[in-house]
């Protein structure tokens, strides 16, 4: 997966379109007529085994090898059982590109010896390093560059918003309800079923090279979650992305993977991907237009409170509604805004409140004098104004009022023009004008809270976080992969109760006072070391799995004895216990038995958190409502690992745990504090011990005196790949400089901006210019963020650390790489505190960022240094850089050669210019 040869697809000069004829129903017919209407300025062919002359006036040849050149893309259009060999034969003329628009329903069958379809192009494709996109695409199209090699059934528009999508038919109606808004694409392409070329490859394209505002997104499935979700989150930071996702429910998930283990609906998971990434997740085509068009028309907002302004009650009650059960404010108005509205007799049913009800006969001026106090409220974030149309004031004539006075409202505006005739005109002038509007309140109010959601999100990928509760060290890590090395000795894919404990309390969770026994006089004696009354518990083979929930939720305690109050009753339960297990479960083996003082009172809240793994995703952590409903209860919470103290808090909010908490809480905060690390706790768990496929705390007690796991359940799997990279511990190291100094040599993560800001600041003009190229006094928050939060898929960087007398810490220096997303090529930068030079700290940053990049696979390392920057010049001579001046940008090109090619097509990329 890469971008490897893509620039063939979207900047061809030449076409040959595989399969074309004038045949009524002739898809490379269609192809070759729209290729024409859209103006194609390079060379056409067609390519048919029948031998015509031309098909559509374009010339034809029977075979590809008799075409006069080789076309930098082609078109196939051929039935299905052909595309293998076709394929293959144009792989050998040296054809990078290959679109194709067949399909059919047996692609996945095997043939006798040979192989499914699909197999056998993929077979084909790699031979000669083709790029493949479908089969089962509708085509491309990129109207800037007049192609649109596709069975589209209309003219597409030129714009800035590209739409990437699995579904061809679905691309298709996109073109026709764009069309109707006037929305115009810079591409537009569906990947339908394709075997090599994948979303996140045209993402990873169209964030590179393509002058594009907005990303529109149509998912039906993921393949590889990391590349999806890295390519995701680098286009997000650049660009607005959209997306829309089917196979919500389980009854039109196609996808046949497994279920994910204590998640009842896998669209969650989705749900905190995008999240994740930075990406508003829409759910149908007319709210993915609304969506766009709200947020590439207003301004960033501070909040989610909204201001109503209607010429009647009912309708902005209709909007109410809407923002209150989709989780916005309505906004409370300044006792300046309430007078204001009294004052001047505006509003007939609220007076000074908001909704502010103008009345039936409302005219154009009083919605200007009424939308202007109010949008100068500041406890107002956005006003909505809902017209239906009356005699007094036509929807066309106080829309054109609003647009003709807009600069006098100091507040985002969105309109709703409610009705079809009179309301369209209105509609229309709005749109022209660059106010969102909408047909109804609801749809006004689900794009505003698209905008609210998309700042949140937004907010998360860039926010930096503070520092973490917990970090683990080497002994920790050993101490839990040696209980698990000794469980997969022993044949085991669990851990028993006991081993589950120790890894909890090694991860700093407090784990409720237990004793595991295995005899009635065991037990008997524990209960004398504990304080009573006591509750036990057999441990075996059927209970010991994460997420393993009944039919019946209230049996969910068989296993179970509670309020034991004399030793002697706790060896009688043990026995009876014992005997119910074998004689449900004969072939279940007990593990031991648990016992625990009864844990009431203090006011306890149940929580359930955990581990589990997504088959696609893989690892997520979830929370919410603890005890033995929880399977029945919707209030889990997923989210993607790794997490920091600001993405575990965004997750406990969305909880009803965190709702509860809140109301009943005597200190709110400080619960809520100790849920974050709780998550945090388990991220790193899951980031530490790969092989941990589940993990389950419930119930897990959260009281005055902090949370207590109570039962708990551990699985093993194989190791884990996650869908974020998380930090890699395993690169630390520490080193004495030439003064003698010892030093951390560590990748930064998100926690890290405080101490780059410190950095910063240390830093001369000199050595800020030599680095940025011009003098950059502060760091805004936007770098910060993009400093501190890297994505360790592409990104690397090195930080040297000092631990100072008092304890504190100090960043001497910082070394990074950005990768390109098929590890051609990176580009380093590097920067060392003025005080620590001539202490080696320069030359052991580099060596350390040129083994790793050389670890991953990279070819080359460039970098660009300043003429006057000699010590960075002498630096790069020393390291072995072939250094050149470049006149154009007057600098000095650094360059050092990783790794060798190990194919055709990375030496043509080490040889031009990024493809």
């Amino acid at each position: 997966m890469s971008t490897r040869f893509l620039r063939h697809f979207f900047e061809p000069r030449t076409i040959a379109v595989i399969g074309a004829s004038e045949k009524p129903h002739s898809i490379g017919g269609i192809v070759i007529r729209n290729l024409q209407e859209a103006g194609f300025p390079g060379t056409l062919w067609a390519v048919n085994r029948k031998g015509y002359e031309t098909v559509f006036d374009q010339p034809c040849v029977s075979r590809v090898s008799e075409l006069p050149e080789t076309p930098d893309l082609a078109v196939v259009c051929t039935p299905a059982a052909t595309l293998p060999k076709v394929i293959s034969r144009l792989g050998r003329i040296g054809v990078k590109a290959a679109l194709v628009l067949s399909g059919g329903a047996h692609l996945d069958d095997p043939e006798e010896g040979r192989g499914s379809i699909r197999e056998r192009m993929l077979s084909a494709a790699r031979e000669s390093g083709i790029r493949v996109l479908g089969p089962e695409c509708m085509g491309l199209i990129v109207p800037g560059r007049r192609i649109n090699a596709s069975y589209s059934s209309q003219p597409v528009k030129a714009g800035k918003v590209a739409y990437l999508g699995q579904s061809g038919m679905l691309g298709n109606a996109m073109i026709d309800w764009a069309a109707g808004r006037g929305i115009g694409f810079s591409h537009l392409i569906t990947v339908g079923d394709s075997v090599d070329v994948m979303l996140p490859d045209l993402i990873d394209y169209i964030n590179q090279f393509a002058p594009t505002q907005a990303i529109l997104l149509h998912l039906e499935r993921i393949h590889d979650a990391q590349h999806f979700m890295t390519a995701l989150r680098d286009a997000s930071r650049h660009r607005l992305v959209l997306a829309i996702k089917s196979g919500r429910t389980p009854q039109s998930d196609l996808s046949g993977m497994p279920p994910t283990p204590g998640i009842a609906n896998r669209d969650v998971v989705f749900d905190a991907a995008f999240s994740r990434a930075g990406v508003v997740r829409v759910n149908d085509s007319d709210e993915l237009f609304d969506a766009l068009m709200t947020l590439s028309q207003m301004r960033p907002l501070k909040g989610d409170r909204l201001a109503i302004v209607a010429n009647g009650l009912g309708p902005a009650m209709l909007a109410i509604d809407k923002l209150v059960s989709a989780g916005g404010s309505l906004a409370s108005f300044s006792a300046e805004t309430r007078r204001a509205l009294r004052d001047g007799e505006f509003d007939i049913s609220k007076p000074g409140e908001n909704p502010v009800d103008l009345g039936g006969d409302a005219t154009p001026e009083r919605f200007v004098e009424a939308l202007e106090i109010v949008a100068a409220d500041p406890g107002v974030d956005a006003v909505l104004v809902v017209h239906a149309p009356t005699r007094l004031a036509p929807s066309k004539v106080t829309a054109q009022a609003l647009i003709a006075n807009r600069k006098r409202f100091r507040r985002n505006l969105l309109t709703s023009w409610m009705g079809l005739e009179g309301a369209l005109y209105a509609r229309h002038e709005c749109s022209m004008a660059g106010i969102p509007t909408y047909v109804s309140p609801e749809k006004a109010v689900k794009a505003f809270m698209h905008m609210v959601d998309y700042q949140r999100v937004q907010a998360l990928l860039q926010e930096t976080p503070p520092s973490l509760p917990f970090s683990t060290t080497a002994d920790i890590r050993a101490r839990c992969h040696t209980l698990i090395a000794q469980a997969r000795a022993e044949g085991r894919e669990t851990l028993s109760h006991a081993e589950t404990a120790q890894v909890l309390e090694a991860y700093g969770i407090p784990v409720a006072p237990s004793r595991y026994v295995h005899t009635p006089e065991e037990a008997a004696a524990a209960a004398e070391e504990l304080e009573g009354p006591w509750a036990l518990k057999v441990v075996h083979d059927g209970n010991c799995r994460p997420f393993r929930y009944r039919k019946h939720p209230h049996r969910i305690s068989a296993g179970l004895l509670q309020d034991l109050h004399e030793p002697s009753q706790v060896a009688e339960g043990l026995t009876r216990l014992g005997e119910k297990v074998h004689e449900k479960f004969p072939p279940v083996k007990i593990r031991e038995y648990c016992l625990q003082p009864m844990q009431r009172g203090k006011q306890s809240m149940q929580i359930c958190a955990g581990i589990t793994r997504d088959p696609v995703f893989g690892p997520l952590i979830v929370f919410g409502i603890g005890g033995y409903k929880v399977n029945i209860l919707a209030d889990r919470q997923v989210a993607l690992p790794p997490l920091n103290m600001t993405l575990a808090a965004d997750v406990v909010g969305r909880t009803h745990a965190a709702r509860l908490i809140r109301e009943h809480s005597g200190e709110p905060e400080r619960d809520l504090q100790r849920l974050c690390q709780l998550l945090v706790k388990l991220s790193q768990m899951a980031s530490d011990l790969l092989e941990l496929r589940g993990l389950e705390l419930n119930p897990l007690l959260l009281n005055r005196d902090g949370i207590l796991a109570v039962d708990f359940a551990l699985d093993l799997g194989a190791p884990a790949r996650f869908a974020i990279m998380p930090y890699p511990e395993e690169l630390r190291e520490w080193v004495t400089l030439n003064n003698g100094m010892r030093v951390e040599v560590r990748p930064i993560r998100a926690e890290d901006a405080p101490l780059i800001t410190s950095f910063h600041s240390q830093l001369s003009e000199e050595s800020i210019r030599f680095r940025y190229f011009h003098n950059k006094a502060d760091l805004s928050q936007r770098d910060l963020s993009m400093l501190a939060h890297i994505n360790y898929d592409r990104q690397m960087a090195f930080i040297a650390e000092h631990q100072k007398e008092d304890g504190s810490k100090e960043m001497l220096g910082v070394v990074r790489v950005w990768n390109d997303p098929d590890n051609i090529r990176t580009e380093f930068s590097i920067i060392v505190r003025d005080d620590m030079a001539g202490q080696g700290l320069g030359s052991l940053l580099m060596k350390k960022m040129i083994g790793y990049c050389k670890s991953v696979g990279t070819l080359e390392m460039i970098g660009k240094v300043m003429v006057d920057n000699h010590p960075m010049r002498a630096l790069m001579k020393h390291l072995g850089f072939r250094c050149r001046y470049n006149m154009e940008e007057q600098v000095v090109d650094a360059v050092l050669r990783l790794n060798e090619p190990e194919s055709e097509w990375q030496r043509h990329r080490l040889e031009s210019l990024p493809d």
